[in-house]
């Protein structure tokens, strides 16, 4: 299995205290100093308050697959500045960055694996890579990994986070919300089961197409997920919006996702309902 990236971490620096900076970090949640290598021992969660630090995608992938099985699917396609956007390479420039800066192609991860010992199809999304927005590459290796579980006859699990179309790229990124969509409805025609796994945060074109169309809906504690942000609606709509609108725990109480899932127990979870699924 690829090995995830190494994230590079500045020099450690002095105070007068003799605490050492880049080492440590104040928790967003309760503000509590956290060593910042022991988060990846505690899945990326604050060892005080239990804060969720977002995952990176090989990360999310080596928690849910077992050891040793996971085969990475079209890991060389990666975006082009197909529409020579603002006519001065900056969408090129930038893509190069978010290469550069997560060791990925693009911003999501699809391969086959085993989870508990059966086979699945598993993409992840990684927030870090042009915020995980759907361009053209990011539609059509969901929409191979959505075709190849329908195929292989293999359980589908897509774990989200996004922040939208990718702008970049126009009409052609809005496109990638038909094409996934339509390659479920082929796949829910095979009763082969589908289950989506909601992060912070989950929204525009990803929200309005294979995020929200799983048999299944699981989403992390707090995850934002929605299509427009929560400011924009309130500033069109000009009313004042309900307490946690738009967080995980506001959409399972109005039944848009099925339950919320704490992040130590996400491949349990995921291998109970995979037990119990009869598909042949």
């Amino acid at each position: 299995m690829p090995q995830p990236e190494h994230t590079t971490q500045a020099p450690a620096e002095k105070s007068r205290s003799g605490l050492l900076f880049g080492l440590w970090m104040k928790c967003k949640g309760c503000g509590e100093l956290i060593y910042q290598n022991g988060l990846d021992d505690s899945l990326q969660l604050c060892p005080h308050c239990g804060y969720y630090y977002p995952m990176t995608a090989w990360k999310r992938v080596e928690m849910l697959a077992d050891q040793g099985t996971f085969h990475e699917l079209w890991g060389d396609m990666q975006s082009i500045d197909l529409l020579n956007f603002a006519g001065n390479g900056t969408y090129a420039a930038k893509l190069s960055e978010s290469q550069g800066k997560t060791g990925l192609k693009e911003a999501v991860v699809c391969g086959a694996c085993h989870l508990d010992g059966l086979p699945v199809a598993l993409g992840v999304m990684d927030f870090r890579f042009q915020g995980a927005s759907m361009g053209s590459v990011v539609g059509e290796k969901v929409t191979r990994l959505i075709e190849y579980a329908t195929h292989s006859r293999r359980a589908l699990i897509l774990v989200t986070a996004s922040g939208g179309a990718r702008m970049q790229e126009g009409a052609v990124s809005l496109m990638q919300m038909a094409k996934t969509s339509a390659a479920l409805q082929r796949l829910s025609e095979t009763h082969i089961p589908y289950i989506t796994v909601l992060t912070h945060p989950t929204t525009g074109g990803v929200t309005a197409s294979f995020a929200s169309l799983g048999d299944i809906i699981l989403a992390e504690p707090g995850a934002l997920i929605g299509f427009a942000g929560p400011r924009v609606i309130k500033e069109t709509t000009g009313a004042e919006l309900p307490k946690n609108f738009q967080r995980a725990e506001f959409l399972l109480e109005h039944g848009f996702i099925d339950r919320i899932v704490p992040r130590p127990e996400l491949k349990n979870t995921l291998s109970q309902i995979l037990h119990a699924w009869t598909f042949t």
